[in-house]
Formats: C-alpha cells, structure tokens, sequence
C-alpha cells in the first residue's frame, strides 16, 4: 500500500465487501461523507438502517491504539455521556478488509452547535465535564500524549523542508516560529505541571453535533492524554472580553461534574499558537492524497503564506501579553 496515497484502492466495492465480511448485507448505496484524515461513508443496509464505516488512515494509529479509542468510546457511553461507540460485530469493535482496518457505527446526525447563547454554552460545559470525569478515572496506555514538540518543532521542520512556502516567506517564518516556541518554551517539556488525564483532543464545533436531545461526539479519533483545557479553547471566539465570557458559561456547566485548574488557562494562547503551526503542517504531510488539493487548494499558493506568516505575528504579539483570567 502506498503510504502517501493509501486510499487509491478503496472503492466502493471495496466498501461493500467490507461490510459484508463482518455479516452485514449492503444494498449498494454508498455515500462519502466528509473527512480528510480517515474516509466515512454511509452504507445503506438491506431491511435495516444506513450505517456508517469507518477506514482508518493506514499507519496512523496501531491496532492497539484504535482498539482503545473503542473501548474508551464504550466507556463514556455506559456512563451514559452522548459519544456513539463502533458496533460490535462478531465480537469485535475493529475489522480488516484488503488491508484496511475499519469499524462500523450507528449513523446519527445532527448540526454544528452555534454555542450563542449562555445556556447551550453551560450544556456544552456539563457535557465536556461529564467526559472529563469518565476520562479522569482511568488512563490510556497505547493513545500516547499531546506533544508539544511534536506540534511545534517537528511541525515548523516538517514545513521549512518542504516545497510549498515561497523562498522570500522561508526565513520569516522560520524567525517567527522560533520566536513562537522560545515563548512558550515553559510549557514544553509537561504542559507546565498541568493534570493529564484522557480527553477528545480535538474539540472544535466542526467535530461537536447537536440535536434537541444536546450535544454529541461520533468519535474519539483524536482522543489522547493531554491537559483539560485542550477540549475546551478551540469553542472559544473572539477577542478576550468575549472569550472570557463564554469560558465563563463553559465551565459554569463543566464544574458541575468536573473540576477545572485556573492555572490551565496559560495554556490557551500556547495551544493556539501551536495548531495554527502544527495545521499547515498537517497538510503538507498529506499533500500527496488526492482529498487534500482538491479540498485545500489555497494551501500552494503564496496568498495563504503570507496570510499564515502575519497571523503567526499576530500571536506571538499575544502571547507576549497575560494570559486569560476568569476573575474571582
């Protein structure tokens, strides 16, 4: 299997005779669903409901690793908090079919949260509290940390080796990352003494859906040990009088069920500043997949360096300011 185009031979037909490997029975219609890093489809099943399979991006994660994503998906659901774990079909949670690992889920849907009042803000925070609880009383073995490191260094030379940014734009950047990470330097090595514990990892609206019944995650694909404060920032908008108002009503529904460290909010600005490097980094690894220009087709052209390269200085003039602070 080719590494930097894994899916090329992931057909529909593929798709159907995976799930008929573990005793379902397609009817044919298949539907891509949106995602980049794995692929998802909806599978329409003979005399039942659509169902929803999974293939995960080949060398991403073990076996092991994705098997304790499951467990920890069935964890959550026992205790009742909205995560939609993978079917277990012949006893097993993860399948393979032509090399490819899978899994296969119930299909729910849902929208995007808008989060624009106070009370579905607190709804959010109980639910990401709920979670943290769960994911407080035990720890992953296989899922690994969130690496500073890893989302900073690695990710501005992954960068700075590549092709895609313009000869006049690579010493600034690399000026400016280096600048970004001599700054946070301090959280580095442990995430400054924050707790660790088992969280979703990648808490974005985009991955968050909600009907009437409140909020829900359909996976855990990014889930990993890391600080608490890393499931809540990225539901954050805005400037900082904004941002500490809906931190406000986040953790006002989290502390219901969970306890929260004020002295995380330092790493909010760090985390920032380390996903905007960490994320042209991501692309440019999957460059090669064929889902990734057609969905990102700005990321080659000089345009969105230069916009990268002034949204970098942007933070680093914030992280040179105070942190975050809620107050009393």
């Amino acid at each position: 299997m080719n590494q930097e185009t894994p899916y090329e031979h992931l057909s529909p037909d593929a798709v159907l005779a995976a799930l008929e490997s573990v005793g379902l029975n397609p009817d044919g219609r298949v539907l891509a669903l949106n995602s980049y890093e794995n692929r998802v489809y909806q599978v329409g099943i003979e005399e039942g409901a659509p169902v929803v399979a999974k293939f995960y991006r080949p060398g991403r994660w073990t076996d092991a690793a994705i098997v304790e994503e499951h467990a920890f998906a069935w964890e959550l659901h026992q205790a009742e908090v909205p995560v939609v774990p993978p079917l277990r079909l012949g006893g097993a949670s993860l399948h393979r079919s032509a090399g490819f690992a899978f899994a296969v889920f119930e299909r729910h849907g849902g929208r995007w949260p808008e989060l624009g009042q106070p009370s579905e803000r607190e709804w959010m925070g109980r639910f990401l509290g709920r979670l943290h609880a769960v994911g407080g009383a035990d720890r992953f073995f296989e899922r690994g940390r969130l690496d500073a490191r890893q989302l900073g260094e690695e990710a501005r030379d992954t960068v700075l080796a590549g092709l895609w940014m313009p000869d006049y734009l690579a010493d600034k950047y690399a000026e400016v990352t280096a600048q970004i990470l001599e700054c946070i330097a301090w959280c580095l090595p442990d995430w400054g003494g924050a707790r660790m514990l088992r969280i979703h990892g990648d808490c974005h609206r985009g991955n968050v859906l909600w009907t009437e019944a409140g909020p829900h995650f359909v996976d855990l694909d990014d889930c990993r040990t890391g600080p608490a404060v890393q499931d809540l920032w990225m539901l954050l908008s805005g400037g900082a009088d904004q941002m500490r108002r809906e931190l406000t009503d986040l953790l006002a529904g989290y502390e219901q069920f969970c306890s929260f460290d004020r002295s995380e909010l330092a790493l909010i600005e760090p985390l920032r500043a380390l996903r905007m490097i960490h994320y042209s980094a991501w692309i440019a690894q999957r460059w090669h997949d064929p889902a990734f220009p057609r969905a990102f087709p700005w990321f080659a052209e000089n345009r969105y360096w230069e916009q990268h390269l002034a949204a970098l200085r942007e933070q680093l003039e914030v992280l040179d300011g105070p942190p975050l602070t809620l107050g009393a």
